[in-house]
């Protein structure tokens, strides 16, 4: 209960850690006839090559354009590194159900991967009206530069009730997140997109940032045989030392030999009002 009280940028960046740790298990270890096996597949990553980026961009300073809100900059940050994979882009209308109603989403080899909040983006009754009918567009960051390019997409609708009662359990507008999903668009639009920039931030976390793939290669230099994820808004405490302790040894129980575990950097826009500071933490 108390992470879901965390801001609305906040939780991309959750997103991005909470499934670090089941990244690197190919989908050929699932078998396809076990509709239960939660699996997982290649990292796809949507960030297009810099060398293609500049006729991209081009391309896209003639496509009709939806300017995205901050939290939406995040979610493209989440998808552009893989850390959403197999996601294409934001979600299509099938991707969206099988999340809010099974937490997961059935994959073309009949496996099964997890799947629980829903990457999505919403657009209003103007938006949608400039968008229909065409077979591409833009999206660009709320300083109005262009990030990505979006295709072969489809305009559904924005059930937010349901929506937020499906991912937290509630439907009080009080949330920080339910309020800003009641206060968006009515309408959703999915499709594949291009990513035409990296993110960073300024906040000199930049370079502790990792990408799935980056991690990947970190975990196999250091032959790790499981990873566990400590996130927290605050500098570590003595609270928090049962976790970093108790967790190992959980693993090791299991016969695991390299357990290691993985501390993302805070984020250091939008926290909440009761936060340390950036500079201290």
């Amino acid at each position: 209960a108390r992470g879901l009280s965390s801001t609305p940028l906040s939780t991309a960046s959750k997103c991005r850690s909470l499934r670090s740790h089941r990244i690197s298990t190919p989908i050929a270890s699932a078998a396809p006839s076990a509709p239960s096996q939660v699996a997982s597949d290649s990292l796809v990553e949507l960030l297009v090559p810099e060398a293609d980026r500049p006729a991209k961009l081009a391309e896209a300073a003639t496509l009709p354009s939806v300017t995205v809100t901050d939290l939406d900059m995040e979610w493209i940050h989440v998808l552009s590194e893989g850390w959403a994979s197999p996601l294409k882009g934001f979600m299509r209308e099938a991707e969206y159900l099988q999340t809010i109603h099974f937490n997961a989403l059935r994959l073309p080899d009949g496996s099964v991967t997890n799947m629980s909040i829903p990457i999505v983006l919403a657009i209003d009754d103007d938006q949608k009206a400039a968008l229909d009918g065409k077979p591409a567009f833009a999206l660009k960051s709320p300083a109005g530069d262009i990030v990505a390019i979006m295709r072969n997409f489809e305009i559904f609708v924005h059930n937010k009730e349901e929506r937020v009662a499906r991912t937290f359990g509630l439907t009080d507008e009080r949330h920080p997140y339910t309020a800003t999903i009641y206060a968006s668009g009515d309408h959703l639009v999915g499709g594949d997109l291009e990513v035409l920039q990296e993110f960073t931030y300024g906040d000199g976390l930049d370079e502790f940032r990792l990408s799935p793939r980056q991690m990947r290669a970190e975990y196999e230099r250091l032959g790790a045989d499981a990873v566990f994820v400590f996130q927290l808004r605050n500098p570590i405490h003595n609270g928090h030392a049962p976790a970093h302790d108790v967790v190992p040894r959980a693993a090791y129980r299991t016969r695991l030999q390299k357990p290691r575990a993985r501390r993302p950097p805070n984020r250091a826009a939008r926290s909440r009002g009761d936060d340390i500071p950036l500079e201290i933490r």
